[in-house]
């Protein structure tokens, strides 16, 4: 009797991913969810003393100038902020992306191709459709890129407040979509909204720089276990590299990008360790992580989220500005779009299926999260248009208003299927062998 051949067993995508991966994820976005509530708090405040009787001292503050003016470096509190602050945030960005391909899950080609290729189509469509909308108004269509990030902490700060349960699977998923698209922001922001560069000073940040990534490269043979000397050699490199980068007339925000990329993820032997095991970039994540999330992007959000809305005609005149249409089109319904869209493509053109524990109303659910974009969008609506101005002022309605009613539409899918979830999750906990790994991921890895 001719035996038939067997069926290839389908590959599937967006699964759990290692135990390690789930437990480090996990972490990282607790840490996140205190400072999205922070970052959402923040933002609240501003709106409210921007549209107070004492409004004059708010803008007052944002805009006092401090520091050192022969080294260009005279900024506004906002400017700070922004350039600053936010450096410490790309800075783990960086350092985030750098440990999840070269030590993460995503370092295997087939379990990076669909959050990347997902993150990619969540940050071309919404700039598609922003530019639709803006198409006859050049003044305003250099706002493409406002809808193209995601924020994680804002998105995080959703998912505690409505107390949902997601499957590993899926937080994996959000996270490396944010970063991906944080990456991308980061990118279009040296690429497109650099007026002017300044050769000196850029190639002067070289220097510090490349000595940064030597010593942070070989820190133990220069250091062994001494954590202070290494931290007096590199943060004021960094901050050089900064301040060269800042006046070079490229967004201060790259250089944090950079420095993360610099920070080596594996220890080597020539710097003393073993082989394999954390590097400086475990130390650096867990030393910045709350400074970014406790401090730098709620203050950031706090000195850009004060918008004075001006009563009932302000708020006419914005939500009738080809911008703020075109950022809540592109956010709530351009985001979705994009990364169900490529996902779907993904799927069908490699012959893939999502993993068991995610379905697609779940992917739905997550998508309309990415569609919370506030700290890099009220970034790029600054560049875009200047803070204080008009078309800037009409930029953070259209973002605070797309990413609340982002967060409300997530809320509405993902409640729904929270019973879901915590069935999910329950599987995820059992460990029957008492390994200290539960069977679904050493199933996952069979």
């Amino acid at each position: 009797m001719k035996q038939e051949p067997s069926t290839p067993k389908s590959r599937t995508v967006l699964g759990r991913g290692s135990y390690s991966e789930a437990l480090r994820i996990g972490t990282i976005l607790r840490k996140e969810t205190v400072g999205g509530m922070l970052l959402v708090a923040a933002a609240v405040i501003a709106i409210i003393w921007a549209n107070s009787p004492v409004s004059e001292s708010y803008f007052a503050l944002r805009d006092f100038k401090i520091g050192y003016e022969p080294w260009h470096l005279e900024l506004s509190l906002g400017t700070w902020a922004a350039d600053g602050l936010l450096a410490v945030f790309f800075f783990l960005v960086g350092l985030e992306l750098k440990r999840e391909f070269v030590a993460g899950d995503l370092r295997q080609f087939s379990k990076s191709i669909v959050p990347v290729s997902a993150a990619v189509g969540g940050v071309v469509i919404p700039a598609l459709i922003y530019a639709v909308v803006n198409l006859t108004s050049p003044e305003t269509l250099r706002g493409w890129a406002i809808p193209t990030a995601t924020d994680i902490a804002f998105a995080v700060a959703v998912l505690a407040i409505i107390g949902s349960h997601l499957p590993s699977a899926l937080r994996i998923f959000l996270l490396t979509l944010a970063v991906v698209d944080d990456l991308l922001a980061i990118s279009i922001i040296a690429v497109f909204y650099t007026d002017e560069i300044q050769l000196g000073p850029l190639l002067l940040a070289l220097i510090p720089l490349a000595l940064y990534t030597f010593m942070a490269q070989k820190y133990r043979r220069f250091f062994g276990s001494r954590a202070w000397a290494a931290w007096a050699i590199l943060l004021p490199l960094g901050i050089a590299t900064w301040a060269l980068v800042h006046a070079s007339g490229i967004h201060a925000t790259v250089a944090g990008v950079l420095l993360g990329f610099a920070i080596p993820v594996i220890r080597s032997q020539a710097s003393g360790g073993p082989g394999t095991g954390p590097g400086l970039s475990e130390i650096f994540e867990h030393r910045f992580r709350p400074i970014s999330a406790g401090v730098a992007v709620p203050l950031f959000a706090f000195f850009s989220a004060g918008v004075a809305i001006g009563g009932w005609d302000g708020l006419v005149s914005a939500v009738t500005d080809p911008v703020a249409i075109g950022i809540v089109i592109a956010l709530v319904l351009g985001k979705p779009a994009g990364i169900i869209g490529t996902t779907w493509l993904v799927n069908k053109t490699t012959k893939a299926s999502l993993d068991s524990s995610i379905k697609w109303i779940d992917l739905f659910g997550v998508s309309l999260l990415a569609g919370i974009g506030f700290t890099v969008s009220l970034l790029v609506a600054e560049l875009s248009f200047g803070q204080g101005s008009p078309h800037d002022d009409h930029a953070k309605i259209g973002i605070l208003a797309a990413s609340v009613l982002a967060a409300l539409l997530a809320t509405a899918v993902l409640t729904s299927r929270n019973r879901y979830y915590k069935t999910v999750q329950l599987e995820e906990s059992v460990d029957s062998d008492q390994d200290g790994i539960p069977d679904v991921y050493q199933q996952d890895s069979n």
